[in-house]
């Protein structure tokens, strides 16, 4: 089991809960290790910045929005963060300030990156045709993966470079659920909403509300995805037990079209192009989109392994850069047709030009008849807030996939997700990031706060019973 799992994880575990007293030997001054690793890491500044996405361009304080960040706290980031730092060997200044001009002292020019052929892979995906990549120097051949198992089985047997994968997938694969323990790096979100829940059109007039899911099977592309997350979350917070109400079916994008249709599956939550899809063979209707249970939640993510960022710290940058300023581009509505004839061909998502413009321009049919105009059905940040790993983590926790008494929310959170790292390369392609990393996240049912997340499944749990 990873040791951010467990009682003794290499990282420890901050916040009110911990007495006081047990600050000391966290306090730099007390530690001449961790004072030695902050001075080679380039000073508190550099250790922050590179660890805990804060940086000396943006307030201390503004680490948590609204919510004070006291001198204690100060203090154990800085002692953790270098900590954490030396630990991975992650972070060299003179890496995070390295030239990223085409060509420039890049490890490897030619790069394999896997991608499942959804719409949530648009930044992976248009970055070739529309030259991305090639800006910044690489020359990228996009490899077609079947399913999500395939993906985390690739990713650990060092097959490809890069890859693209559920916002979930990372945080999973290193904490060795469903898989060996392996360390994975969720570098940037590729999209935000994006998905929704189809159902055939035989329940068009028996399905109205969440009630009436009782009995039905659905199907989600993987266990450790955000689909399983929200439509679990959809139905509990309407009192549906997802694990004895329903049959929740573990079925790939490129099938689950074929299978409503044979009846093996009363309906899916699935990306955006699948449903549309569905809307299109006259074979389901759009019942919920996502973005109406947790408007601007992550879907997928670009991610890479940690040996192999290690081995290619410069590529990994230019690569990551490319895929930032891909979404940047992808998340101007005047481009969405341009990008939607781009990623339409054979060897990308091999789906009618219009299907996809439906997705990424948000007018669309629904399926019951109606023209529906949602323009930000789909969007494209790439910032990765930490407050997602927390919300993930919780519904780990909630669902029984890691226990809930022995998991360390931020020492994951700061493991996984390069928030710092992405703030930078926006900051060199004239965006403007958050100077913040976590925020108070507004679903449907309730607010999650990321400063109590434990507190947040514990109240799930009981108004709902499960």
């Amino acid at each position: 089991m990873s040791p951010l799992v467990t009682g003794n994880h290499h990282f420890p575990e901050i916040g009110p809960s911990r007495p006081e007293p047990l600050l000391n030997p966290l306090i730099a001054e007390s530690q001449p290790e961790v004072t030695s690793a902050i001075a080679f890491l380039g000073g508190v500044d550099a250790v922050m910045a590179s660890a805990y996405g804060v940086d000396p361009e943006g307030s201390i304080q503004d680490t948590h929005a609204n919510r004070p960040f006291t001198r204690r706290k100060f203090l154990q980031q800085i002692a953790i963060a270098a900590a954490l730092t030396v630990a991975t060997n992650c972070a060299n200044p003179d890496q995070e300030e390295a030239d990223l001009s085409p060509g420039s002292q890049l490890e490897k020019t030619h790069l394999k990156i896997g991608f499942i052929p959804i719409t949530c892979a648009t930044p992976i995906i248009m970055s070739q045709p529309l030259g991305f990549y090639q800006k910044y120097g690489l020359n990228v051949e996009l490899v077609k993966m079947k399913n999500w198992q395939q993906v985390r089985d690739s990713a650990i047997a060092g097959e490809l470079d890069a890859y693209h994968m559920l916002s979930p997938m990372p945080i999973a694969m290193t904490l060795g659920l469903g898989s060996q323990p392996f360390p994975i790096k969720l570098a940037s979100i590729e999209n935000i909403n994006g998905q929704a829940i189809v159902l055939a059109l035989k329940h068009q007039d028996k399905v109205k509300e969440a009630q009436d899911f009782k009995g039905l099977t659905l199907g989600i592309p993987f266990r450790y995805s955000m689909h399983n997350l929200l439509l679990r979350y959809y139905l509990a917070s309407n009192n549906i037990n997802p694990d004895l109400d329903i049959n929740i079916k573990q079925v790939p994008p490129s099938q689950a079209i074929e299978l409503m249709k044979g009846g093996e599956i009363d309906g899916f939550l699935m990306p955006d192009g699948n449903a549309q899809q569905a809307v299109y063979e006259k074979v389901g209707f759009i019942y919920l989109l996502t973005k109406d249970l947790w408007d601007g939640h992550p879907c997928c993510s670009f991610a890479a392994s940690k040996p192999w960022i290690d081995e290619h710290p410069s590529t990994f940058r230019a690569l990551n850069k490319a895929i930032i300023d891909g979404c940047n581009y992808a998340r101007n509505p005047e481009n969405r047709r341009e990008i939607a004839q781009a990623i339409a061909a054979p060897e990308y998502l091999n789906q009618p030009q219009s299907v996809l413009e439906a997705v990424l321009t948000g007018t669309f049919d629904d399926g019951l008849g109606n023209v529906q105009t949602v323009n930000n059905r789909i969007d494209f940040d790439p910032y990765p807030w930490k407050s997602f790993s927390y919300w993930i983590t919780a519904q780990f926790a909630r669902w029984g996939m890691v226990e809930a008494q022995n998991i360390s929310h931020e020492a994951i959170a700061d493991e996984v997700f390069l928030t710092g790292l992405a703030r930078q390369l926006a900051k060199q392609l004239g965006q403007t990031p958050p100077t913040i990393i976590l925020r108070d996240e507004q679903l449907k049912f309730g607010l999650f706060d990321p400063s109590e997340p434990d507190a947040y499944r514990q109240a799930q749990i009981q108004k709902h019973g499960f």
